[in-house]
């Protein structure tokens, strides 16, 4: 077996060179055809860069510390986006929080940037403490690096998580065309709605003689356009009395702004908090029954889920309990599709948010036959299954691949030679 070496970046590079930022005030130093790397696209992209937002001219290059990337590096964030790797397949030149790498004889281009991403987390004891933690070339020189003296090795093991960083990567794609697919289906489905076979209307401008104008627009001459509070029942919630512990811990499950990230997930189905009964007798809390729709008002304005159980909510949020005149995923991908409108009409010096009269006033587009709302409903869930199914996948992927670098990345796990 190979004989692993514990070494440094500086030992292990060639050099390690900084780039430069070209006056944002001389225009003709912009906007020409040199890539220029910016943080934001390192954030953006996986392993490799093959496209920036931003593109620097020659005289942009010449007056200022840029330089031309010409092949392959290892490009290394130092500020923001602390540590983090990333290899260019494209000529470029970065700013002075990107740190260009180039590879000694005695390690792998790939090898190095799998070690960079696996010693990520630990980074940070070698940043200065400023405003932000930020690395300076000096850091990044002394950071650790282990490595196989045996070449082959290096290059086997940069195979195999490149293999499963491969298959990441395919399975990021479909679900990104998937929630494309989505995006498309909603725009079409709430505007156009679907006829008794299931298939969406003709577009008004092939048969306007089935739509009609409403104060939102065109809408299907089967759909109505009315208060939501007549279609179901509205309701909110309260935060009891915090100084009463008997208040709390009572098994009934309580939606707070602690749960924002559990939204837009379709179904809610666990809570951060739990309230008690004494804690709703002696609050303006409700227990509202399994199926209610959820939308938060204040932070993360517009999420929205279904409950799976009866659960109460704080007073950030508003509610609706569906009955036979609206389909509860139809108004839950109706509220998805209006998210932006909620995050537009949000107010507040502070914190924004959405106030109660607005609820009250609030109109929704909707078909009067139950079974056309559910088939609309039934279409988007059979898109956020797949969906769901492949993000499922792909988090057992990211653990394999996080498993598969602590073995091989470590040592503790040989690969054969050959």
């Amino acid at each position: 077996m190979s004989e692993w070496v514990h070494s440094t970046v500086g030992e292990v590079t060639v050099y390690q060179r900084a780039g430069g930022t070209p006056s944002v005030t001389v225009d003709e130093y912009y906007g020409g055809e040199i890539p220029f790397v910016s943080i934001e696209d390192i954030t953006k992209s996986a392993r490799f860069l093959d496209k920036t937002e931003k593109r620097l001219s020659e005289k942009g290059l010449l007056n200022s510390a840029a330089w031309l990337i010409k092949e392959p590096h290892i490009l290394y964030s130092m500020y923001a986006t602390v540590g983090k790797p990333i290899i260019n397949h494209i000529p470029c030149a970065t700013n002075q929080a990107i740190i260009a790498l180039k590879e000694s004889p005695e390690i792998e281009q790939s090898f190095l940037y799998y070690q960079l991403l696996f010693i990520r987390p630990q980074v940070y004891k070698y940043t200065s403490q400023t405003t932000q933690s930020n690395l300076n070339a000096g850091s990044v020189k002394k950071l650790p690096i282990s490595y196989p003296k045996d070449r082959r090795q290096q290059k086997k093991i940069a195979a195999i998580l490149s293999s499963i960083d491969f298959a990441i990567e395919k399975t990021e794609a479909l679900i990104a065309k998937y929630q494309q697919i989505k995006a498309g289906l909603m725009h079409d489905l709430f505007t156009r709605g679907v006829t008794a076979d299931g298939k969406l209307r003709p577009p008004r401008e092939q048969a306007p003689e089935l739509y009609q104008e409403t104060p939102t627009g065109w809408i299907p001459k089967e759909w109505q356009y009315e208060l939501l509070d007549k279609l179901a029942v509205r309701g909110s919630g309260h935060t009891p009395n915090k100084n009463f512990p008997e208040y709390w811990n009572g098994g009934i499950k309580w939606i707070s702004l602690a749960d924002s990230y559990r939204l837009d997930r379709l179904y809610i189905t666990d809570t951060e908090y739990e309230i008690s009964q004494l804690g709703v007798q002696n609050s303006s809390a409700t227990v509202h029954p399994a199926g209610t729709v959820v939308i938060s008002r204040d932070a993360g304005i517009g999420k929205s889920a279904i409950t799976t159980e009866p659960m109460a909510v704080s007073q950030h949020f508003m509610c609706w309990r569906c009955d036979d005149r609206l389909d509860k995923h139809f108004l839950y991908y109706w509220l998805q599709f209006k998210k932006r409108m909620f995050e537009n009409i949000a107010m507040g010096s502070t914190i924004l948010t959405i106030g109660l009269p607005y609820f009250k006033k609030l109109k929704i587009v909707a078909p009067v036959d139950a079974g056309e709302q559910k088939q609309i409903g039934e279409s988007l869930l059979s898109v956020d299954r797949n969906i769901f199914s492949l993000e499922a996948d792909l988090e057992k992927k990211r653990q394999q691949k996080f498993g598969l670098m602590h073995d091989l990345l470590t040592g503790k796990v040989r690969v054969k030679e050959n």
